[in-house]
């Protein structure tokens, strides 16, 4: 029969296998942050080149796509590693739910090409292409968000929670880059563009907040030498030229178009030296963290030689009085030692475990907010994008969270009458 030492030898492979698990996780992770880069800086260029007509950035988009489909082969390959190495494990852990957000993203990818062509024919307006490009970077950041919910080790997990809520961020101040691009491009706006404008400033404070809170020393340094003030004072005040435009149409302002750009932009490459670091961070994390599983297995299993098949149970009831009554086989000291690593490696678990809870708390307003949507999907017979503007516009209107009014929905949803699946959209 096997002693404790073995299945304690047992419970250290697992956490090894799930921490080259992650490793791989993580390292996709940063190819999926470059790529959502890439596609930002792209459909910054594609808002400006539709509201200009083809006039601006007809000759810069060339190579962007180029830098964004070298970088989508890196991402799909990842995907397909992924994909193999699970099929090889026994556990398939959160590869389920991992890998349902990437056969979700990947027809996007697909779509890429079509959405390009058409972007160059000049068929789609500036609003248009801006939803269709962050939609795919949603569908990239729900990958990282898996990613992040589906981590063991707290110390990871805080990584990949601060990581996913930077990108989050920086999504927003892209998609603010291509908003204000089209807005001030056209020289005019509206109450309802002023307040999705300031929406996406928000929504920017908000995920850049949760980042802070789980970041080390080192990266909030960073954090902060990126927000240069120059560069911050001179978006501020495109921010305020921007959101205070008249209805009808100002050609003097259509010529801070592209100042906004490149503020915009400087401001974002910045973002990306913060994102690189928690990405190399991440790396740094896996590679110790697995190291150290390794040695402890290895002296594990250098016990495991010194023992005999039943060796550990005489000290067992030690602390409820009972002595033992043969003296162990190879002394109370390496029998004091197995039973010690035991112990230790139940507490050291639990705590991870209390940890991992506290973490994924930021983890799980995302969640009230996918059931809600759910749930206005199912009983107004919405699109999931209809759902989620419907959520974001009664916040607004409300000035609450919108995970405050997901919640406000879900608490209602008894009440709710059941859909009736005859009734047309």
């Amino acid at each position: 029969m096997k002693s404790g030492l073995h299945f304690l030898i047992a419970a250290r492979q697992c956490e090894i296998d799930e921490l080259d698990q992650l490793a791989r996780t993580s390292e996709l992770v940063g190819l999926i942050g470059r790529l959502v880069h890439a596609l930002q800086r792209e459909r910054g260029m594609s808002n400006v080149f539709l509201a200009s007509r083809g006039q601006r950035f007809a000759d810069q988009r060339v190579p962007q796509i180029a830098e964004c489909q070298a970088l989508e082969e890196a991402v799909r390959n990842g995907f397909d590693q992924l994909e193999t190495e699970a099929r090889q494990r026994a556990s398939a852990g959160n590869s389920a739910r991992l890998f349902s957000r990437i056969a979700w993203v990947l027809p996007g990818l697909d779509a890429l090409p079509a959405l390009r062509a058409r972007v160059g024919a000049l068929e789609l307006a500036p609003a248009q292409s801006t939803a269709a490009f962050a939609k795919l970077v949603a569908g990239l950041l729900a990958v990282v968000f898996e990613a992040a919910d589906g981590a063991t080790d707290p110390e990871i997990s805080r990584l990949l929670v601060a990581m996913f809520n930077f990108m989050q961020g920086k999504e927003f101040a892209g998609q603010e880059r291509a908003f204000g691009a089209a807005t001030l491009a056209l020289g005019r706006s509206n109450e309802a563009q002023r307040v999705q404008w300031l929406h996406l400033i928000e929504s920017q404070e908000r995920c850049f907040h949760v980042f802070t809170d789980f970041s080390s020393d080192e990266v909030l340094v960073l954090w902060r030498e990126s927000e240069a003030d120059a560069t911050m004072a001179e978006l501020e005040r495109l921010r305020r030229i921007g959101t205070t435009l008249a209805a009808a149409p100002d050609a003097q302002y259509s010529q801070l178009s592209q100042d906004w750009f490149d503020c915009c932009t400087r401001r974002i490459d910045a973002m990306r030296r913060v994102e690189d670091r928690l990405a190399a961070d991440l790396r740094a994390l896996c590679n110790r963290k697995t190291a150290q599983a390794r040695t402890d297995l290895e002296a594990y299993q250098q016990l495991l030689g010194t023992l005999a098949p039943q060796s550990g149970g005489a000290l067992f009831f030690d602390d409820a009085g009972t002595q033992a009554v043969a003296p162990a086989p190879y002394g109370r000291g390496l029998e004091r030692s197995v039973l010690d690593m035991v112990q230790e490696q139940s507490q050291r678990l639990q705590a991870m475990s209390d940890e991992l809870q506290t973490v994924r708390a930021s983890l799980n307003e995302r969640k009230v907010v996918e059931r809600a949507k759910g749930l206005l999907m199912a009983h107004r017979r919405l699109s999931e994008d209809e759902a989620h503007k419907m959520l974001r516009q009664t916040a607004m209107n409300q000035k609450r969270r919108l995970v405050d009014v997901a919640e406000s929905m879900l608490a209602m949803a008894d009440y709710l009458p059941m859909p009736d699946a005859r009734t047309p959209r």
